[in-house]
């Protein structure tokens, strides 16, 4: 499954759950769903909570409006402007999300001259323990609970002494404070899990990109490799037809029929190589076996006829053991280097040479001397030795090259080769 195939079925199963998050937490996880430079909409869950507080503050205001109302040393007039104090207060409780640290600094002396906004006064306070860092929840909630001796002063509890008002009041804020910050950091975890997922997601992708480069440039080296040994065969032998039409017919037909089959032998080569670029992997099970070093035997058959002299000299003990990559690769060096000979030396003897056994790794050299006359320059060269370093390299080995002593060129890799268990 592909990473973006994942992110496209948890965006319905998020939108369909949208409604049970705050609003808070749906800003975090679908900023681009939001109005820039307003606050988010509301969720259900946020009018569910927001209605709940109201009514909480409501309550605890009408309980402690009875215990006013049963004191009668206090003149009306303060009794109705502290429950008036307080029923603002209380609807200010829906302007909580917008502004939490106004609300909470602006109930810290409202507690003094209002009794009936205890109850929104402990919303203010939740309200900013949940939605804002804990610098500003320090400063206001100890600042307040600094008031509270003060407090209890002013305005002392008609049913409890002035200790363990102080003492009920300052556990109270406590528990409030730290109940809020545990909301914040279970809000702050779902946003973490969710840009976790999000940057595993975009990492599997990444991993997924990089692994098709990787498939398609061993693709690439493999159509390198196949199609220019077959072409080279068919540039030889058509230009064989080209200066000798003269030639007997039988060499016609001969060189015909090489063009023939190493024609179909590309085309084949290729189409599934196409096959396996549309598939979007490479596999190697698939179609006509891959060759191995077994297979070196018919790549010199068919470079003699083709009409170039090879030499082949194979001194490996237990060559059934080979393994297969090992093999492969040794196989794809020799084809390569004979279609550079073909190439840049033709009429030149190569001579290949392949040795080695378990434990010691195996060595592949290709040699030719220098050509007789100039040779025109082949218009890509050097592109093949790049690849076969490359290849050469991620086998495990070493890959050197270049001209000798008399002129010629030699091509000389080392594979490893583990020793048998």
């Amino acid at each position: 499954m592909r990473a973006d195939d994942g992110m496209a079925r948890t965006a319905p199963r998020f939108a369909r759950h949208r409604w049970m998050l705050p609003s808070a937490v749906v800003a975090e996880l679908d900023p681009d769903a939001e109005r820039p430079g307003r606050p988010p909409r509301r969720t259900a869950r946020d009018w569910v909570v927001d209605f709940t507080c109201f009514l909480l503050a409501i309550v605890i205001g009408l309980a402690v409006a009875e215990s006013l109302t049963d004191n009668r040393d206090l003149p009306e007039v303060v009794v109705a402007a502290d429950q008036l104090l307080g029923a603002l207060a209380c609807a200010a409780v829906w302007l909580r999300r917008r502004w939490p640290l106004g609300l909470a600094v602006a109930t810290l002396p409202l507690a003094f001259v209002s009794t009936t906004s205890a109850g929104a006064c402990t919303v203010a306070l939740f309200t900013l323990a949940v939605h804002r860092p804990f610098r500003y929840v320090a400063w206001v909630g100890g600042i307040q609970l600094a008031l509270i001796p003060l407090l209890m002063w002013v305005r002392p509890d008609p049913d409890l002494g002035y200790g363990p008002a102080v003492v009920f009041t300052a556990v109270l804020t406590v528990a409030v404070i730290g109940w809020g910050m545990v909301v914040r950091s279970k809000r702050q975890l779902m946003v973490s899990l969710r840009d976790r997922a999000r940057r595993a997601e975009t990492e599997a992708r990444l991993r997924a990109e990089q692994a098709q480069r990787l498939a398609r440039e061993a693709i690439a080296r493999e159509m390198h490799d196949v199609l220019a040994h077959r072409l080279t065969l068919l540039s030889v032998h058509a230009g064989a037809l080209e200066f000798r039409p003269d030639a007997p017919r039988e060499e016609v037909a001969r060189a015909a029929g090489v063009i023939r089959e190493s024609a179909h032998e590309a085309l084949q080569d290729l189409r599934e190589i196409i096959g396996v670029l549309r598939a979007g992997e490479p596999d190697d099970q698939g179609g006509r076996p891959q060759p191995t070093l077994a297979a070196l035997d018919a790549l010199v058959s068919e470079s003699r006829e083709a009409g170039t002299k090879v030499t082949l000299d194979q001194r490996v003990t237990e060559s059934a053991a080979v393994p297969a990559s090992v093999g492969r690769t040794a196989y794809r060096i020799a084809q390569e280097c004979l279609t550079n000979a073909r190439k840049h030396a033709p009429g030149t003897e190569v001579a290949v040479g392949v040795e080695g056994g378990p434990g010691e790794g195996l060595t592949v050299t290709v040699r030719n001397p220098a050509p007789e006359g100039d040779v025109p320059p082949v218009p890509g060269s050097g592109q093949g030795l790049i690849g076969l370093t490359e290849r050469a390299t991620l086998a495990g080995g070493r890959l050197e090259h270049g001209p000798r002593a008399d002129g010629g060129f030699e091509v000389r890799a080392w594979l490893p080769w583990p020793a048998a268990s």
